[in-house]
């Protein structure tokens, strides 16, 4: 029984970990249908640029809000430098799947170039722990949990109650439709690439505070999961994406406590390929069904 609550422990974190990242991944394809396979990679670029501020002696917690905006900053400039050309030019979805899976391997090779093979930590504290019931979290996996909460609302309140999110939902479901009733498509693009580099970024750092230690395929190796939790709720939908995070956080962990520990992205994975196989489309399906990534 303590070997089961302990990985719903567990669980609490990756599923907070694995929410900010697949929210971020969908949120950009839902407006923009670019399946971004160099999201992985990112994550690692913002968790390098939180680690150099860290080293400097910047707070950890500063440090992961200086990742997050990198985050932002390099997915824009990645979808402007690079997506937003070769889409002009007419290249599909599978050619641009491509583009993103080569620029993602760009990233890792070139992280590794700079910043060498080995493991690199951040100068931290964990805090002191916290009892909930039979559960023990560390003040900083109790600070990644209470960020997930706040940006889940937060993407929320953005999409339900602003003029910003009915306009990303209008692009989401057609772009050129929405572009005639006088949105400005093109900057809800660039909006919808700042919060999903956002939530990249934030969640590369987390990723790595929780995990205490990383490499330049950290980002990467993560991906799948981020995969299996956003095609699980039905790609391009944000709250699918959320469900998809706690049942892939959750069901990982869980098995992994049964099996082993290094068995819980060979989990998702394997629950990727069901989903694939059975409802390609997801739970929740109303968004998916609009995308060409199902045809």
């Amino acid at each position: 029984m303590s070997v089961l609550v302990a990985s719903i422990g567990f669980g609490l974190i990756s599923t907070s970990i694995l929410a900010i990242a697949a929210v971020g991944f969908t949120l950009q394809f839902g407006v923009t249908n670019v399946f971004n396979l160099a999201y992985g990679s990112v994550m690692t670029g913002a968790a390098y640029a939180a680690y150099v501020a860290n080293q400097f002696g910047v707070d950890i917690w500063v440090s992961m809000v200086l990742g997050g905006l990198f985050g932002a900053a390099l997915s824009l400039l990645i979808n402007r430098g690079l997506y937003t050309p070769f889409a002009r030019h007419g290249l599909g979805l599978a050619g641009i799947i491509q583009v993103t899976l080569a620029l993602g391997l760009i990233l890792e090779n070139g992280l590794q170039a700079i910043f060498g093979p080995s493991y690199h930590s951040y100068q931290m504290s964990q805090g002191p722990s916290f009892h909930f019931g039979s559960m023990v979290f560390t003040a900083v996996q109790v600070g990644i949990m209470g960020i997930a909460l706040a940006s889940m609302i937060g993407v929320h309140a953005l999409l339900a109650h602003t003029k910003l999110g009915k306009a990303m939902r209008a692009t989401a479901a057609d772009a050129p439709l929405a572009r005639s009733c006088g949105i400005r498509t093109e900057f809800v693009t660039d909006i919808a690439w700042l919060l999903s580099g956002l939530l990249c970024g934030i969640a590369g750092v987390i990723l790595v505070m929780d995990l205490q230690s990383f490499t330049s395929t950290t980002g990467s190796n993560f991906l799948v999961p981020v995969l299996a939790a956003a095609v699980l709720g039905g790609i391009g939908q944000p709250y699918g994406a959320m469900l998809g995070a706690l049942i892939i956080g959750m069901v990982s962990e869980v098995a992994a406590a049964v099996t082993l520990p290094q068995y819980k992205e060979v989990i998702a994975f394997v629950i990727l390929l069901v989903v694939l196989l059975f409802r390609p489309r997801g739970i929740l399906a109303e968004v998916a069904s609009l995308k060409e990534v199902v045809a």
